[in-house]
């Protein structure tokens, strides 16, 4: 155990590394508790895709998102260089499909808005569809296709943030965090293995777990929500992709087709079942018709830390000097990470960022 430090991160999941890494680059002092993945924690069960234009989002957000996405690419060639880990950056594009005309108008009217605000996007009718992509559905009437879009490996990236953050001089503590200390509006440090560890800052990170943390004083309206996955073998003959619709999607790594997800209020209820995976086989299934053929190899579930308006919780309590936030970052987690570490590493240093957050205060919720 350590005996001080300048920042505690409670959860070493792909936000917390991202943000013990910003921090350590910044010359602080870095602990990051993790005591190993929870049964059903984000990070590990994610499909890691970088999805900025595909889901509709208000103005705010779709930038934010963009910029978060565009990190991506530096922040994968500097940790190839830093650590030696290959974290499967992959930018070819995102295709959102549409499967009847009423889901086509909307897309293009998606697509318009993104070209207005000055994105790269596409739509495809659907016989330039087909042509890309053999065996999508042939009945497919369109596509908005998002070229920048992509996606990474959530595990390896993780486990490269955490490296990096070490060979800075953070440490990897496999405690967990049984207290936030604070006295007189201010941060004292965390209590972890019924000991003190002395610290001016703490960034709560641990996901759908956060709010659960003893010692903290405020609400905090972040819930599980549970996402199923399956994976089966790409099916031959079809290019590499990533393939959505209708909040699922499948996605092509390694000779696999990992197929997602729903989107359950199950409480911390992590198993796999019989009625989420039969969701997302017909959705699949609807994209991409050879996916029936295909054997299952494996399936597992996730528990998404969700806020009631979508967006995360990022920045200071207004009430606890030392007290910063990293959670609630939903469906977005992965998109979000570097966005987020360099956002909270600015204001550990300064106190300020040249990132709008306003949209992302813990006091935005009316009954924290």
């Amino acid at each position: 155990m350590v005996s001080s430090v300048d920042v505690a991160v409670v959860g070493g999941g792909i936000i917390g590394a991202a943000c013990a890494r910003a921090a350590a680059l910044r010359g602080l002092r870095v602990a990051v508790f993790e005591p190993g993945p929870d049964p059903g924690a984000a990070s590990p069960a994610s499909a890691g895709m970088l999805a900025a234009q595909i889901e509709p989002m208000d103005d705010a957000l779709l930038a934010l998102s963009v910029r978060a996405r565009d990190l991506h690419a530096d922040l994968a060639a500097t940790l190839q260089d830093t650590t030696g880990i290959a974290v499967g950056f992959w930018r070819e594009g995102i295709a959102s499909v549409a499967l009847d005309d009423d889901g086509a108008d909307r897309l293009r009217a998606h697509a318009g808005h993104q070209r207005q605000a000055g994105l790269r996007v596409d739509w495809l009718e659907p016989d330039e569809v087909l042509e890309r992509w053999p065996g999508v559905n042939a009945g497919c009437r369109g596509a908005l296709f998002a070229p920048e879009d992509g996606a990474v490996d959530p595990g390896a990236l993780t486990r490269a943030l955490l490296a990096d953050a070490r060979r800075l001089g953070a440490s990897v503590l496999p405690q967990r965090v049984e207290r936030v200390e604070m006295a007189d509006r201010r941060i004292l440090g965390v209590t972890a293995a019924g000991t003190l560890v002395p610290c001016g800052q703490v960034i709560l990170a641990a996901g759908a777990w956060t709010p659960l943390l003893p010692g903290l004083r405020r609400r905090l309206p972040v819930e599980p929500v549970r996402g199923q996955m399956a994976a089966t073998p790409w099916p031959d003959g079809t290019p590499p992709v990533i393939l959505y619709h209708d909040h699922c999607y499948l996605l092509a790594r390694g000779g696999e087709a990992m197929l997602g997800s729903t989107m359950e209020r199950v409480g911390f209820e992590v198993r796999v079942t019989n009625e989420g995976l039969a969701q997302i086989f017909r959705s699949a299934i609807d994209l991409l018709p050879a996916i029936a053929q295909r054997p299952v190899q494996r399936t597992w579930a996730g528990l998404r830390p969700v806020t009631p308006d979508g967006a995360p919780i990022v920045g200071p309590d207004p009430a606890v000097a030392g007290l910063w936030y990293a959670t609630g970052h939903g469906r977005n987690g992965v998109l979000l990470a570097a966005l987020t570490g360099e956002i909270v590493g600015d204001l550990l240093m300064t106190g300020t960022t040249a990132v709008d957050i306003a949209s992302w205060r813990v006091d935005r919720f009316v009954d924290s």
